[in-house]
Order: structure tokens, then C-alpha cells, then sequence
């Protein structure tokens, strides 16, 4: 369907409609198109997922306290270590 400025702006709800249902909404200045009013694809959202259903088995254990030669390289100590 093909309709003028003026009527689109009078029958936007309906126009949004008929685009969401598939029908081609074509919007013109006097005999002209200008525009093609079609409907937005959805997007996959993203998903947060903590893949904790998935790991398996036992990692590094980053609450141990570390001993005193590991916190004296963190605080810039030994550097002739490295």
C-alpha cells in the first residue's frame, strides 16, 4: 500500500500494523515514495551465562594465601628472581 505524508502521520498505528503483519507500506510525497516502513528483526539478546553447570574437575585455589616469596614479587621485591 502506498500512502501520502499526511495520511501516515494520520494513520501511523495502523500503518505500524499492517508493516508487522508482512503487508509493504510505502510512504510518498504527492506521487513520489520516499520511504518504506518495515519492521525492526529482533535481535538475539545477550545471555549471561557462569558456564557453571559446565566446569568440572577442581581449579586454582585464588583464596589461599600466598606465601611470602610470591606477596614479596607482587610488592616489587626480587626482580633479580625473575
Amino acid at each position: 500500500m502506498q500512502v501520502t505524508v499526511h495520511a501516515a502521520k494520520t494513520n501511523l498505528s495502523k500503518l505500524i500494523e499492517a508493516a508487522l503483519k508482512g503487508e509493504e507500506v510505502i510512504i510518498a510525497r504527492g506521487d513520489r515514495p520516499v520511504v518504506r516502513l518495515v519492521p525492526v528483526e529482533k535481535r538475539n539478546r545477550f545471555k549471561f551465562d557462569t558456564m557453571a553447570d559446565r566446569l568440572t574437575g577442581q581449579g586454582p585455589d585464588f583464596f589461599e594465601p600466598l606465601d611470602d616469596s610470591d606477596i614479596s614479587l607482587w610488592e616489587g621485591g626480587g626482580a633479580d628472581r625473575l
